[in-house]
C-alpha cells in the first residue's frame, strides 16, 4: 500500500508522516561524538520507529491542561463559545475518571486488509516532565469511514498532561488488519543460524563500528554497527528489486 488518503473537519490537525524534531522532543543537535550527551535520535531503532507513523497536531489556539486531583479528572481549557456546528463542544470530555476523549473527526482511508492504529506520540517516551498526553491504542478497520474520537489515559494523581497549540499529541500507524501469524519455537537449524549470525556480528563489531564508536557524557559506549548493517541491507534490497 503506497497511499493513505485523509479528510478532516479541523485543518489544524495537519496529519503528516511523523518527523523527528531535532532540536526538540527527539533531543538536541549534539553529534555522535565523545563527550556528547546521548539523545533519542542517536538510537536508530527508536528513530525509525518514531518516523514510522502519522502524527497529528493539537489544532486549537489555547492550551488544554488535564489533571487528576483527589481522584477527580479536571479538563482545564478555554475553547470559547459553542460555534453552533452541531458537533460536540467542548471537543474533550471525561470518559469515566481514568480516561477522557477528544472528538477528533479524522478519516484515514487505507486499502482493504489494512487498518489504522492509534498510539502515544513518540515524544511521550522522551518527555522528562511526564506531561505528554497518552493516546490509548485502538485499531480501526478500513471500512470504518471516520474516527469519531480518540481516547486518552488520564494522568496520575497530581500529574498534568498538556495539549499545546501546534504540538503533536498522538501517532497513527498503518498495520495489517489481521495478525495472522503463529508463534513457534525455532527448530535447531534455525536457532543455530541465528546464533551464528549473532556471534559474527559480535566478533566483527570492533571492525564495523571502529570509525563510529563514541562515549557519551554519561560514559555509555555507542557505535554505528547497526546503522552500518542496515545500510548494507537496504542497498542489497534495492538491487534485488531492480
Amino acid at each position: 500500500m503506497d497511499t493513505v488518503k485523509y479528510r478532516l473537519c479541523h485543518p489544524g490537525l495537519r496529519p503528516r508522516r511523523t518527523k523527528l524534531e531535532v532540536p526538540g522532543w527527539a533531543g538536541s543537535t549534539e553529534p555522535r561524538a565523545n563527550g556528547s550527551h546521548e539523545h533519542p535520535w542517536h538510537c536508530l531503532p527508536f528513530a525509525e520507529s518514531a518516523r514510522y507513523g502519522i502524527e497529528v497536531f493539537y489544532p486549537f489556539e489555547n492550551e488544554l491542561q488535564v489533571s487528576t486531583r483527589e481522584g477527580k479528572l479536571i479538563l482545564d481549557g478555554d475553547f470559547g463559545p459553542d460555534p453552533g456546528t452541531g458537533l460536540q463542544w467542548p471537543p474533550f470530555r471525561t470518559f469515566g475518571e481514568t480516561y477522557y476523549t477528544y472528538q477528533i473527526l479524522l478519516d484515514l482511508k487505507v486499502d482493504e486488509g489494512w487498518a489504522i492504529r492509534t498510539e502515544p506520540h513518540p515524544r511521550f517516551y522522551t518527555d522528562p516532565t511526564d506531561s505528554v498526553p497518552i493516546a490509548v491504542p485502538a485499531l480501526l478497520r478500513h471500512w470504518w469511514p471516520m474516527m469519531s474520537f480518540i481516547v486518552f489515559k488520564s494522568p496520575a494523581e497530581g500529574r498534568t498532561h498538556i495539549f499545546r497549540p501546534g504540538e503533536p499529541f498522538a501517532q497513527i500507524i498503518v498495520v495489517p488488519a489481521e495478525a495472522n501469524y503463529e508463534l513457534l519455537d525455532m527448530n535447531e537449524e534455525e536457532a543455530a543460524e541465528r546464533e551464528l549470525q549473532s556471534r559474527r556480528i559480535h566478533q566483527s563489531r570492533t571492525t564495523l563500528g571502529a570509525d563510529t564508536e563514541w562515549i557519551s557524557s554519561t560514559k555509555i559506549v555507542f557505535d554505528g554497527t547497526y546503522r552500518h548493517i542496515l545500510g548494507v541491507a537496504k542497498t542489497r534490497a534495492g538491487k534485488d528489486s531492480e
